[in-house]
């Protein structure tokens, strides 16, 4: 694909043509000239910052509450970690994470059929909409945290809306050899817009909670009017019916396995975590075989939601699998520093706990640096070079920054923390960009929205997964050693050993909330009654600084090994599975793909066959009239075909249908 060839030109889908008989539907042409035509050097950075706007807002909100959660809870008059509470504790943290992964992909299919830019703005009114009904609630106790949960919910649904489509509005408005500097920028806005909430969230909430929603209404606004006086949609449409049965069992999976997650790592019955809970067992056994029913219901849609013909793209499934794994990978990395930083760092260097919550945020900036500095550079040095060698070696690295995490001690110098933290940081933008890019160029047009929206999915869901194997790795490490530890520390100090037993055996994830929600652990653990009972030199020594971080350092010090070995462990998988994708490859309504130095999938090594006729025909692509000479045929992309193919000898061609579908050679050898 070259710049002045605009993307929505596609070869052989006249009425009647190949493309159509192959369920692509009727495709409008669009003018070279148009404004979202490939190459359009204003409009496309237009595109660029709005679509970045977009993902850095809602990414920002989807962690502006971790940090904000104590005022919130104050604010609302509520107490989070009494019993029937951890409810609303963990859907205000997980319920825009799980409504944005259920609905990423079938939002981005809507984009496919009515228009992305349509979905994007409406995700846009929707997003700021909800931002703004967060900031009047007017109730107090569970009413409130009530409809801040279903507020979260719809704000989540706007989030989906804009995160779905970006990446595709962005394919279509850039050229090929500038899409990995486009998406590494929105990508890694994305990815950074993690981390500044927890800055805003530390900044704003102390002064008033509200304003960590209201902050996102006048930007929200902005955006909203921008988009719908500048953005132009490209005119494809995919002519489809909504896959209802698919849309409703892949939702209905999804949420029972991301619920099933959120309620095992709370304690059940004598247990430190609900793994023996039948309700979670049920949920994770219902969820998994939801979505089996859901794949085997796509296989025989006609207009299936989750184009599973996709992962006959060897780019795209391997660039798939490797955001899955690294996201595995990162997942959880977050909650874990801030309970490291929170409930030991900054109180033995002289924070208080009620301070902790904004000096994590800020103690945690080399990591978002990382991401903003390399993200860009690898994204634009893949567009020359290829994804593979930069996401596989930014995971290969990340996998050496969590080692080096895991031989840190406890309680670490912060200048070399912060040297592993943009180690980290570097090479999660290393991967970030160039992986996505090479998801987004392997994938034919007409299904860039839902083929994005199936890669945020993996994301997504992902990280949801990963919290919960994060969680439990570290309430495993921590049940060993800390109910002793407690019992020992508590008794020395005066507190009687039947309320010393009973403080030590409250389950682990109790006191990581405590520590995660930046309360002070053993004055919220033993109670007013008992510190009040204590002589007040020792009450002070338990309730200070020094004695939670003192307690539970070795007991932490077990759980993060875990956390961290598994984080290493998922990240060497991920970079080989991204190495897996081949070399550049990117697809062309041509039928030819891009090397580097402008060559095709003739002489490049992108990895495998093209995909071919009867996959190109399921996936809705257009092939052509095999040009004279023995050239490429038309819409079938060269070099990334399906998984595990061998390289045929027939070419460059990977067959064309013929009248009633079936694969001919053309007979095209080099």
């Amino acid at each position: 694909m070259t710049p002045d060839r605009p993307a929505e030109a596609v070869r052989g889908q006249e009425p009647g043509g190949a493309g159509e008989r192959a369920g692509a539907g009727r495709v409008a042409p669009a003018s070279r000239s148009g404004p979202a035509a490939v190459g359009d050097d204003r409009y496309k950075w237009v595109v660029l910052s709005n679509t970045t706007l977009g993902v850095l807002m809602a990414t920002i909100d989807m962690s502006i509450m971790l940090i904000a959660l104590p005022d919130i809870f104050n604010g609302i008059h509520i107490d989070p970690l009494q019993p029937g509470n951890s409810f609303y504790l963990l859907w205000m943290i997980l319920s825009f994470m799980v409504v944005t992964s259920v609905l990423v992909v079938s939002l981005g299919r809507l984009g496919d059929m009515f228009g992305r830019v349509k979905m994007y703005n409406l995700g846009f009114a929707v997003y700021t909409a909800f931002s703004l009904l967060l900031t009047v609630t007017w109730m107090s106790g569970r009413g409130a945290a009530l409809w801040l949960v279903l507020m979260r919910v719809g704000q989540g649904v706007g989030s989906a809306f804009l995160i779905a489509n970006s990446s595709a509005i962005l394919t279509d408005a850039f050229p090929e050899q500038q899409r990995g500097m486009a998406l590494g920028i929105n990508q890694v806005a994305g990815i950074s817009g993690s981390f500044i909430g927890l800055i805003l969230g530390g900044l704003l909430a102390p002064i008033e909670w509200r304003l960590i929603f209201l902050v996102s209404v006048p930007v929200g606004l902005f955006g909203t009017v921008w988009a719908y006086r500048k953005l132009r949609e490209v005119p494809r449409r995919v002519h489809a019916h909504i896959d209802w049965t698919g849309n409703t069992t892949f939702a209905l999976g999804l949420v029972g396995i991301m619920v099933g997650i959120t309620y095992g790592i709370q304690p059940y019955g004598g247990h430190t975590m609900g793994w023996t809970n039948p309700l979670v067992d049920g949920l994770l056994a219902g969820g998994v075989a939801l979505l089996a029913l859901f794949a085997l219901i796509e296989t025989r849609s006609p207009d299936p939601m989750f184009r599973l013909a996709l992962f006959r793209i060897r780019a795209f499934t391997a660039g798939s699998l490797s955001t899955l794994l690294a996201s595995i990978g990162r997942g959880g990395l977050m909650f874990m520093l801030i309970i490291w930083l929170q409930g030991i760092w900054l109180p033995r260097h002289g924070y208080t706990f009620a301070q902790t919550p904004l000096w994590a945020g800020i103690y945690m900036l080399p990591l978002t640096v990382g991401f903003l500095l390399a993200g860009p550079v690898s994204g634009i040095l893949s567009d020359r070079y290829g994804s593979r060698p930069f996401a596989s070696g930014g995971m290969v690295a990340a996998a050496a920054s969590f080692a080096l995490l895991e031989l840190l001690p406890v309680d670490f110098p912060y200048p070399l923390f912060a040297l592993l933290l943009l180690l980290n940081g570097l090479s999660m933008g290393a991967f970030a960009a160039p992986n996505r890019a090479g998801v987004m160029n392997s994938l034919p047009p007409q299904h860039r929205g839902v083929g994005s929206g199936m890669n945020s999915t993996f994301q997504n869901a992902a990280q949801v997964l990963s919290i919960g194997i994060f969680f439990t790795l570290m309430i495993a490490g921590l049940s060993r050693t800390l109910p002793g530890a407690l019992m020992t520390g508590l008794v020395h100090q005066g507190v009687s050993p039947q309320l010393a037993a009973r403080v030590a055996h409250l389950p682990p994830v109790s006191i990581l909330f405590a520590a995660f929600l930046g309360y002070s652990p053993m004055k919220h653990l033993l109670g007013p009654a008992a510190l009040h009972a204590l002589p007040a030199a020792r009450r002070a020594v338990v309730t200070g600084r020094s004695f939670f971080p003192s307690l539970i350092s070795a007991p932490f010090r077990n759980g993060l090994h875990e956390a961290f070995l598994f984080a290493t462990i998922a990240c060497l998988v991920a970079a080989g599975a991204s190495w897996l994708r081949g070399g550049r490859y990117v697809y062309s309504e041509s039928g030819s793909a891009a090397k580097p130095g402008g060559g095709t999938g003739e002489d490049a090594e992108a990895g495998g066959d093209p995909v071919p006729a009867m996959a190109a025909g399921n996936l809705g692509m257009a092939v052509g009239p095999v040009p004279a000479g023995g050239g490429h045929a038309g819409g079938a992309p060269v070099g990334s075909g399906p998984v595990g193919g061998g390289r045929g000898g027939g070419g460059r061609a990977g067959g064309v249908p013929n009248g009633d579908g079936r694969a001919e050679s053309p007979g095209a050898s080099r």
